[in-house]
Order: structure tokens, then C-alpha cells, then sequence
């Protein structure tokens, strides 16, 4: 009769194999939804410029009128598409190789870096709308158009909230990249430690 292959066990007589399989299963989980939360985000921040203009007795004003608004509608749709396809390529389960976590890392950095920028110039924008400045004689244009100030701000506001998931993504897959593999380039990790160990 055929005897089942002895498992490793800690010391509490666990399958180490089975909790490695459950925490990279919670893991894929929990990286899946952070992924799926910005999809959301992101289109509501979208919608909500995109739908931002107002007119009255002093003029009128859009989003289109303003670069930064247009980048940050723009920037927010390239991240919902990409939250839509790394979502679907996270939560299928695959074997890790380094190019594809070398990818995932690239991706999630540039995107990052995307709705970052998005965010702080639009954040720029409005602090002048709302306070003018003086050196540049810009005067204050949200106690003229408070309408469409209100709805930019509610649109960076979202978009910031884009942006700390996108801050948690690029930390879960710069963990996963090196935590799992070596320096793509053998020499730069030999030269590293070497310099490391170089004697000061």
C-alpha cells in the first residue's frame, strides 16, 4: 500500500505548504480589491469635471477651458482602464515570473506617478482660484464661479483618494518584486555588494 508524502509542519504540526497557499490566496484577494476601489474612484472623479462648467452675469467657465482639469479627466481615465485590466490579471491565478512582476511594478510606479501629477497641478489651480495672487495680480474667481469650484474640488478630492491606493498598490508590488527575486542584471547586484562590503 502506498504511503502518503510526509508535508512539512512547523513545531504546532501546521502544513506549511497549506497557510503559504492561504496567505498568497488573502493576499491576491486583498491586492484584486485595491485594484477594483480606484476603478470607481476614478470615474467619479471623471464624470464629476467632466460635467463641471458654469455660466452667470460674469461669463462663462468649463474644465476644457482650464489644462490641468483636462489632464486630470484624461489621467483618470487611463487609470480606470489600467485599474480594469490589472484587477482581472491579479485575481486570475498564475505562477509569479520576474517579467511579470517586473511589469506590474513598472505599471503600478507610471501610474502612480500619473494621477499624482493630476492631482497636485488641479490641487495648484484651485488654491489660486480660491486665494488669487497678489504678485501676478490674479484675483479670486471662486466667490464669482462658487458652482464649478465646488465641483473641481470634489473632483481632486476623489482623485487623491485614487491616488493613496495607487501609493498602497506600488508598495504591494515593489514588496512582491523584491522580496521574490534578485536584480535583473547579475553584475549591478555584484557591484553592490561589493560596495557594501568595500571597507571605509
Amino acid at each position: 500500500m502506498m504511503k502518503s508524502e510526509d508535508k512539512p509542519r512547523n513545531d504546532a504540526g501546521v502544513d506549511e505548504g497549506e497557510v503559504m497557499g492561504c496567505l498568497s490566496n488573502t493576499m491576491r484577494t486583498a491586492e484584486t480589491l485595491l485594484r477594483v476601489v480606484p476603478i470607481g474612484l476614478c470615474l467619479a472623479a471623471l464624470l464629476v469635471m467632466l460635467k463641471n462648467s458654469q455660466e452667470n452675469d460674469y461669463g462663462s467657465v468649463s474644465y476644457s477651458n482650464l489644462g490641468a482639469f483636462t489632464y486630470l479627466v484624461y489621467a483618470n481615465g487611463i487609470c480606470a482602464g489600467y485599474s480594469f485590466l490589472s484587477a482581472f490579471y491579479t485575481a486570475v491565478p498564475r505562477p509569479s515570473t520576474m517579467s511579470r512582476a517586473w511589469t506590474i511594478f513598472f505599471l503600478d510606479q507610471i501610474l502612480t506617478y500619473v494621477i499624482l501629477a493630476a492631482g497636485t497641478v488641479s490641487a495648484e489651480i484651485m488654491y489660486l482660484a480660491y486665494n488669487g495672487d497678489k504678485d501676478v495680480t490674479w484675483s479670486k474667481q471662486c466667490g464669482v464661479f462658487n458652482g464649478f469650484c465646488k465641483r473641481a474640488t470634489a473632483s481632486i478630492t476623489i482623485t487623491f483618494a485614487s491616488v493613496a491606493c495607487y501609493i498602497l498598490l506600488s508598495l504591494l508590488s515593489s514588496y512582491r518584486l523584491f522580496s521574490s527575486f534578485d536584480a535583473p542584471i547579475p553584475f549591478l547586484s555584484s557591484k553592490a555588494v561589493e560596495i557594501a562590503a568595500f571597507p571605509r
